[in-house]
């Protein structure tokens, strides 16, 4: 049951962001920086995301220092 939930919400939030998409083009001049400021936004978590499953640093204290 856990599934299908996460799978419906997968769903939302995939026609969500073709909404925001589609919304952005459609104000042409505006939305080209609407759809700029998302991109960099994208691109500095997927940065964040890398260098944090990158370290092995903090992977040693999550899994091996007491809380």
């Amino acid at each position: 049951m856990e599934q299908v939930g996460y799978v419906l919400l997968s769903i939302v939030v995939i026609i969500w962001i073709v909404g925001i998409f589609i919304g952005l083009i459609s104000v042409f001049p505006f939305g080209i920086i609407g759809l700029i400021a998302i991109a960099g936004i994208g691109l500095l978590l997927i940065k964040v995301l890398t260098d944090r499953f990158d370290n092995k640093e903090d992977n040693y204290y999550s899994k091996n220092v007491d809380k």
